[in-house]
């Protein structure tokens, strides 16, 4: 039996909106006790800086290059987390003697599966000088490296949590992920592990609002509530072959672009992407092992109410229940940081992150790399 370790997670996700903290204790495999989070929004000039920092990267072709000013973006991010942690150790009265280890995301800014090529910009040796913690990061490259897509990697967290689940969440079970892309774990009945991207989340919609004058994104889906959807919009993004192709991919954020001006108004366009995000879930889910009877949703996505009823309704129909993450007694806003926190623990350990059924890796295996607060 492994040692029980306390650690931090930090996500920064596709949305590009903030930083997400989480404390959890845990032993990397069935024992979680779950802490406190805190959430540090990004300001509009940081957005904007990794806005230009997806152009920017677009250049990479091997995964240490930092072209342009996004070596400079890197450090800047970095710091920004290690402020996240300090003011969060400081909210709950801890230090970082405290903390066995942090596991850090960082900011994805290219992912291209089908060449093995994945970026998340974030200097963990810089992170751990900085707050005085041992750090895990780039947890996805040796995913790639044995054939897998380098995401989704919180399935195995989610597998940890599916066993305290309350007793009328019937199995088979998917904790539905709606950050700035969807993704899909599928818990079976008899433990079956599969898992994969489902197709846009929140992403088109914030950016399409955005470029609207609505604000950073559709607070409660607000906008998207006032609006209609437009069948020939909605229709062109399910045709999409990535929903009907036979292999499970991950998406970056340039496999979904947001419709061009002037084919919806502000609202109805918000209302369309909003079905879409939920419409793309449920036909993800016909690639499942078996038909889900409970969705569970965590992500930003839970808490746009249009979405949220789209995607109640479109399951109702197939004999299916959703349920926001908290109605189960879990935290949908961070449990992506949750699961960081989680994976750096299994890294620590050399337990597997990945698995054939949730990246299309060869076998599980581990990944991550370990740097030292103190050399």
């Amino acid at each position: 039996m492994t040692e029980m370790k306390t650690a931090i997670g930090l996500m920064s996700g596709t949305s590009m909106d903030g930083i997400d903290v989480a404390l959890l204790r845990t032993d990397g495999e069935s024992r979680v006790e779950r802490g406190p989070s805190y959430y540090v929004p990004f300001d509009p000039q940081l957005r904007d800086r990794w806005k230009r920092a997806l152009a920017v990267a677009k250049a990479i072709t091997e995964r240490t290059q930092r072209p342009d000013d996004l070596g400079a973006s890197e450090k800047i991010l970095t710091l920004c987390h290690a402020a996240a942690v300090k003011s969060f150790l400081a909210r709950n009265d801890l230090s970082p003697a405290d903390i066995d280890l942090v596991g850090f995301h960082g900011q994805t800014v290219l992912h291209r599966p089908d060449e093995a090529l994945t970026v998340q910009i974030g200097d963990g040796p810089l992170l751990a000088q900085e707050i005085g913690i041992d750090v895990v990061y780039d947890m996805r490259a040796n995913d790639m490296t044995f054939g897998g897509q380098g995401a989704p990697l919180i399935p195995v967290y989610h597998a940890a949590l599916s066993a305290n689940l309350p007793r009328d969440c019937k199995a088979p079970v998917v904790f539905v992920n709606i950050g700035g892309i969807s993704n899909l774990t599928f818990v079976g009945t008899d433990g079956t592990l599969s898992a994969f991207d489902s197709g846009p989340g929140n992403m088109l919609i914030d950016q399409w609002v955005e470029a609207h004058g609505g604000g950073a994104y559709d607070k409660g889906g607000r906008i998207a509530a006032s609006g209609a959807v437009v069948p020939a919009l909605a229709e062109r993004y399910l045709q999409s072959p990535f929903f009907s192709g036979n292999l499970r991919r991950s998406l970056d954020r340039g496999d979904f672009l947001p419709p061009k001006a002037g084919e919806a108004s502000l609202a109805d366009g918000a209302r369309t992407l909003a079905h879409v995000t939920a419409a793309a879930i449920l036909k993800s889910a016909t690639h499942l092992p078996e038909p889900p009877k409970s969705y569970v949703v965590c992500g930003g996505g839970r808490l746009n109410d249009v979405i949220m009823r789209e995607l109640t309704e479109l399951a109702a129909r197939q004999g299916a229940t959703v349920i926001a993450a908290e109605v189960a007694g879990f935290d949908g806003g961070a449990m992506e940081a949750e699961a960081w926190a989680y994976l750096a623990v299994r890294s620590l350990y050399g337990l597997p992150l990945t698995f054939p059924g949730t990246t299309g890796v060869e076998r599980p295996v581990s990944g991550g790399v370990l740097a030292p607060a103190k050399l």
